[in-house]
């Protein structure tokens, strides 16, 4: 499949990744609409990402907004700011840390995030987790939703172990490297598979934990 870039992609590849695997149907129909949620590849889409690790789509909507509000979020701007300047929106100093040297990787032309977006996954997240901070969720996330990569399982989310857990009737949530395992199933769709065990999880568990892109 190629990258995912339109909400037709979704929908034709959850209807194929459907019959490769007739398991998913209750989950589809539990699920309801899979939304498709791209951002354009940059600095401003990874930055989002940080943004978003570990606290609620509430609060990363506010921190953003506050950063946004300051005018465009590229990495020229953020590389001159100061320990001040980050903590006024209200990031932590660790994520502020990642900010700033993902901005000085980008500003000074050692990291191209859109010429990964055409990368090998492998070879992306590579260069990706180099960077200090950055973990594999945050780059598995980056190229699902702002490269579109197609076949990508972020196992370390915890909502989409839950949700396959339930989704499926198993009698407890995969540990990570066993959901990665146990996901290569649904290749070469598993970034269609992830987006639909989240929706199943917002309309089953009553949160919307889709990463907020």
């Amino acid at each position: 499949m190629a990258n995912i870039r339109a909400q037709e992609d979704i929908r034709r590849g959850l209807e194929a990744l459907l019959a490769a695997d007739p398991a998913l149907v209750p989950v589809a129909d539990a699920a309801g609409p899979v939304p498709l949620r791209l951002s354009e590849p940059g600095y401003a889409g990874l930055a989002h990402i940080v943004v978003s690790q570990l606290i609620s789509r509430a609060a990363a909507q506010a921190i953003w907004a506050r950063m946004a509000a300051e005018g465009p979020v590229t990495a020229a701007s953020f590389r001159g700011l100061d320990d001040e300047g980050m903590r006024r929106f209200g990031l932590s100093r660790a994520k502020a840390a990642t900010l700033r040297r993902v901005a000085v990787e980008v500003d000074e032309g050692r990291l191209d995030l859109a010429a990964l977006c055409g990368l090998d996954a492998a070879d992306a997240i590579g260069q990706l987790t180099a960077i200090p901070g950055i973990g594999p969720w945050t780059a598995e996330i980056y190229l699902m939703f702002c490269a579109g990569h197609p076949d990508l399982f972020p196992a370390g989310d915890v909502a989409l172990r839950r949700a396959v857990a339930h989704g499926l009737g198993l009698p407890e949530a995969p540990e990570i490297k066993a959901l990665y395992r146990f996901s290569e199933r649904w290749a070469p769709l598993r970034s269609v598979a992830a987006r639909l065990f989240w929706a199943y999880y917002a309309r089953r568990m009553g949160r919307d934990v889709l990463p907020a892109v």
